[in-house]
């Protein structure tokens, strides 16, 4: 299946149903924890108020805007920020993160450290990967670089740079007390 064919066929599956195409094939993902679910939302909250706070023309997504990485790879993120004037408000489709946040689960783990950290830099746009660890309260920050490199860092507290595009969060923020 090609990334045209799988927006087309998820669209037409049950909500609350969540999907990846990975080099052609389609995965299912697994229901998701309570824990997960909550650090998603405070990933958005957090993401989004610091948008707010900077004054800057971005938009904080949670889960379902499908990332396209190539013909037959497409991810739904956890989270993610885009910059940028305002899209479709009835597209399902993000070209041009600047950010994407992964939310590590058991099921998911090597995934989001492996092919996804290398997939979703093949993109021009991103400049930040994030991968929330909310077993440890910390977070794996990978970020481009002007240079084209990667820059891999943990951040276990306080302030989370992120410029591009111009935002801080406090780690803690990510997680539900």
């Amino acid at each position: 299946m090609n990334a045209d064919e799988f927006i087309a066929w998820a669209m037409e599956q049950p909500r609350g149903r969540r999907y990846e195409l990975v080099g052609g094939e389609v995965i299912a993902m697994a229901p998701e924890q309570l824990e997960h679910t909550e650090a998603k939302g405070a990933v958005y909250r957090a993401l989004h108020e610091a948008i707010r706070a900077a004054g800057i023309s971005c938009r904080a997504y949670t889960e379902g805007p499908t990332v396209r990485v190539d013909p037959t790879t497409a991810y739904q993120p956890d989270c993610l920020v885009r910059c940028g004037v305002p899209l479709d408000p009835t597209g399902v489709e993000i070209v041009d993160p600047i950010i994407v946040v992964e939310v590590a689960s058991p099921s998911t783990q090597a995934l989001d450290a492996g092919a996804k950290l290398d997939d979703y830099f093949r993109l021009p746009s991103v400049r930040h990967y994030l991968i929330v660890k909310v077993k440890n309260r910390s977070v794996i920050h990978h970020a481009r670089r002007d240079d084209g490199s990667i820059e891999t860092r943990i951040v276990g507290s306080g302030p989370l740079g992120l410029d591009p595009p111009g935002i801080t969060v406090k780690v803690e923020s990510f997680f539900e007390d």
